[in-house]
């Protein structure tokens, strides 16, 4: 189905996790060959942002420089509540972002999180209305906004604001009915309010691509061809009004399943949504703090806290009774834990709402 006249394939690309090497650059012969695989594949949306560490760099390297303008959408978001105190600090974003891609245009372009305080910055620093003439202007084709807070917010933004034309949600079959981020609330009110959604984190920041044991096991019974990942997709996939699927993929292992999973998908069974809710049975056995790395917090944290490596390394020792190489990999060359000084700086940047500080301590006992 097309939505904004647009001709869109259910999966795409989300580049705030792209491959890196061992120095920390990023691998830019690998994300050109998953640019190539994506693209052959039929699939033509591109997400970046502002706040994506070098990721409009390279991806103006590994698609715009390569492929005529026509052949993609390219998606960015800029992020006014970090780092802007005027409104011509937040329209810098914008224009850094146009700098940055070199794409001329934005197919899409999103003010990022909206929820709780972040709300009101944009309508503070006139965000709304300078979006509106970039696409009177002819440098945004779209205009919409990625949403991280409650439905009931969501629906005072839509209505707000009836010109926005499209939303980006966290959507996910773990976040389906969780009371915090409230996946199917949200998606009722954008179907009400007319407005298609792009989805992010549809598998909660890889956990439900390799899930505890006993979850993995409901769907290898079930279909062993079929990867994790891919129950996670098509749940999304599968619900109405869906733009795209954003997947953060970084291996070309990662594109080729999910190129598989998504490639002419039509959609669930009763049958095999049935076994999600197995599945989500499994996963309530477990006391998970609700972290997808993102990463906003650390960006914010005057101590260099490593939290999104905390809490990946909580969660490894809650479900598969691992912690240190979790540690390692998410929070190395940082603070523990035990560094917080317990500001609350993150907590107002965690698109999850989670309770860092209170968190962090029961971290310590595990990490230091």
């Amino acid at each position: 189905m097309s939505y904004l006249g647009e001709d869109i394939g259910k999966l795409g690309f989300g580049l705030m996790r792209l491959p890196r090497l061992e120095d920390g650059s990023m691998n830019l012969d690998l994300i050109c060959r998953m640019v190539d695989r994506f693209l052959e594949a039929g699939f033509t949306y591109f997400d970046t942002a502002w706040i994506y560490g070098g990721s409009e760099e390279v991806i103006a390297k590994a698609l715009v420089q390569r492929y005529p303008r026509e052949r993609y959408q390219l998606a960015t978001k800029g992020i006014s509540w970090i780092g802007c105190k005027t409104p011509e600090d937040a329209q810098a974003q914008f224009y850094q972002s146009l700098e940055r891609t070199g794409a001329g245009y934005f197919d899409f372009y999103l003010l990022h999180m909206t929820g709780g305080p972040r709300t009101q910055v944009f309508e503070n620093l006139g965000m709304w209305d300078f979006v509106a003439k970039k696409k009177d202007e002819g440098l945004i084709r779209h205009v919409g906004f990625s949403h991280h807070g409650t439905a009931a917010e969501l629906d005072e933004i839509l209505t707000a604001h009836p010109e926005v034309e499209f939303v980006q949600l966290q959507v996910n079959y773990l976040d389906w009915e969780n009371p915090v981020n409230q996946s199917r609330a949200c998606m009722e009110v954008a179907e009400k309010h007319g407005v298609p959604v792009v989805v992010m984190e549809p598998l909660r920041g890889g956990l439900l691509a390799d899930p505890p044991a006993n979850v993995a096991k409901v769907f290898e019974d079930t279909d062993p061809n079929m990867s994790c990942a891919a129950w996670g997709l098509r749940f999304v996939a599968s619900q109405p009004n869906i733009i795209t699927v954003l997947s953060g993929m970084n291996a070309m292992e990662q594109m080729e399943d999910n190129i598989a999973a998504l490639s002419g998908f039509g959609g669930f069974t009763p049958e095999q949504d049935a076994v999600i809710a197995a599945a989500l049975e499994e996963f309530d056995k477990f006391e998970l703090v609700p972290c997808t790395a993102c990463n906003y917090c650390a960006k914010v944290c005057p101590e260099n806290v490593g939290i999104s490596g905390a809490f990946l390394a909580m969660n490894a020792n809650t479900m598969f009774g691992r912690y240190v190489q979790e540690w390692l990999n998410g929070g190395a060359g940082k603070n523990p834990p035990s560094a917080c000084i317990e500001c609350h700086s993150c907590e107002d940047a965690c698109p999850q709402g989670i309770s860092i500080v209170e968190e962090l301590k029961r971290a310590v006992p595990l990490i230091g």
